[in-house]
């Protein structure tokens, strides 16, 4: 496999938003000085409400220049000087109707200079359907049948310029229209960019140098899968459109120390994560969360260690997780578990208080389930223990939910607050400055953190490194190998304990650690 992962390492990342801990990144620096906490982490991943954005907590970009306490006091800098550095978003699908670029096209219409920046739905479906009464095409039935949707209805948003003339363009997320507004304020949504248009282009350029120069390592590409788009195709990963974008994306980043991550969820009988992997990008891993829960409520760790040997086999350098911000996914479980089982998770997952997401109300096609990864381990302190050790033994770079590390509940109130929708918001608690200084006294954060800094610290651990798996009747025995230094962990599902292990090149015991 060709080597494109630039020089990002395989140890700990810590995933926040900017004002997830203490209400602010000034805060969340002070963090790092905290005992216990210093030395855990090599990277930090920042969602992207760090940018100028609008909806969706950060996802709905307007522009990428940092909000303004961010820029002003330079912590992007301090963090970096902790020798910590950065992932960040750069969304390829869309962007904010309150972008500049979408906003001067509200105001000018045909006569804008990015009147091909965003899709014509009309212009992309022409000789493809008939025209409705309410001026958009609606293509034919043999398009339609092939598409993939996000949402209910057509993917997209009728707009009405400040000269009073209307038009169609894509909008395959969210849309909101709120009467009585004038031009510039009445929509809300992302529209979806044209990427066969120069300016995209060079907006796309201009955006991966402005991130470069925030210190980012590791660039997350979100939605990129729906980004190129063809008359007779689903939309939704092309081919071979889809990869030629992330080739052209990977041009832009030559001159840069930057690695990209795409991101995006198929089950595993897709295998698009081995082909994302087989073209030297970095990918997710998004089968850990539930093959973990799996197999700590089964006492099974053989569909763990067979998704941990396919990764070892075939070089496959991923990114981890149990949580994040956007709950459990099970949809990738497809292929990989039995659906039987796959099932039984969902329900388990829904009796402890989450929240199942179908594909806009498809119940046939589950997707994930929204709930902490405390609450879906049924807030045992020892079975997060044992999830968290085995994430840090499994292939990939290890992404850590700080809510997770918290031992977070889930938050039934701040997903009533944010009303239909507003499921995600459970697993996305904003922790006070006393939150964080109670929680880092606690057991259960003490010893993922002393867990982390061993896994990040350690000589054992690599990409380049070996790992050999073992699955006994209820356990799991995981050995790390590199440079004459060797990590083990041993597993008990049925006992919810582990034994972790260092040794130094001469055999010495140098990190010992029961759960």
């Amino acid at each position: 496999m060709e080597e494109k992962t630039g020089s990002v390492d395989n140890r700990p990342m810590l995933n926040l938003y900017p004002d997830s801990v203490g209400g602010d990144m000034e805060a969340f620096y002070k963090v790092f000085d905290q005992e216990g906490f210093s030395g855990a982490f090599s990277a930090v991943y920042l969602l992207p409400s760090i940018y100028h954005s609008d909806l969706d907590r950060g996802f709905s970009v307007i522009d990428y220049d940092l909000e303004k306490k961010y820029k002003t006091t330079g912590i992007l800098e301090k963090i970096q000087g902790k020798g910590i550095y950065l992932k960040l978003d750069f969304v390829l699908n869309h962007a904010s109707v309150q972008s500049p670029q979408f906003q001067d096209l509200l105001e000018k219409g045909k006569s804008s200079e990015y009147k091909d920046f965003f899709i014509d739905w009309n212009e992309f479906w022409q000789g493809c359907g008939g025209m409705t009464k309410e001026g958009y095409i609606l293509p034919e039935k043999q398009y339609l049948d092939k598409m993939f949707f996000r949402k209910p209805g057509l993917p997209l948003l009728m707009v009405e310029f400040a000269d009073g003339s209307r038009a169609p363009y894509w909008n395959t997320f969210y849309q909101e229209i709120r009467e009585g507004e004038d031009y510039h304020s009445r929509y809300l949504g992302q529209m979806d960019l044209n990427i066969r248009a120069k300016k995209v282009w060079d907006f796309y350029r201009e955006t991966l140098e402005k991130l470069s120069g925030y210190g980012a390592k590791i660039i997350r590409l979100d939605a990129f899968a729906y980004a190129p788009k063809t008359p007779g195709a689903k939309n939704f990963l092309n081919e071979p459109d889809t990869w030629e974008l992330l080739e052209k994306v990977k041009e832009l980043t030559l001159e840069y120390d930057m690695s990209l991550l795409p991101e995006i969820h198929a089950s595993y009988e897709e295998k698009r994560y081995e082909m994302i992997a087989q073209k030297g990008y970095l990918t997710y891993d998004f089968f850990l969360p539930g093959l973990v829960i799996d197999a700590i409520e089964q006492q099974d760790g053989s569909f763990l260690s067979k998704w941990a040997k396919e990764q070892m086999a075939k070089g496959i350098r991923s990114v981890n997780m149990l949580g994040c911000h956007d709950g459990i996914p099970v949809l990738d479980l497809k292929g990989l578990l039995p659906k039987k089982r796959i099932d039984g998770l969902i329900q388990l997952l829904v009796e402890r208080g989450g929240y199942v997401k179908d594909l806009h109300g498809d119940k046939n096609v589950y997707y994930q389930v929204n709930t902490t990864y405390y609450n879906a381990l049924e807030k045992r302190d020892a079975a997060l223990l044992l999830a968290r050790a085995i994430q840090l033994f499994m292939p990939g770079k290890p992404q850590v939910w700080y809510l997770d590390l918290f031992a977070g509940e889930n938050d039934y109130a701040a997903v009533k607050a944010a009303g239909p929708g507003g499921h995600k918001e459970i697993n996305r608690t904003n922790l006070s400055a006393e939150d964080v200084e109670e929680r880092l006294r606690a057991e259960v954060v003490v010893k993922q953190l002393e867990m982390l800094r061993f896994r990040n610290t350690f000589p054992a651990f690599g990409f380049g490194a070996r790992l050999s798996v073992k699955c006994s009747k209820s356990g799991m025995y995981f050995i790390w190998e590199q440079s004459e230094y060797s990590a083990e962990l041993e597993v008990d599902f049925k006992g919810l304990t582990f034994v972790m292990r260092g040794e130094g090149t001469k055999g010495e015991a140098i990190f010992l650690m029961e759960g």
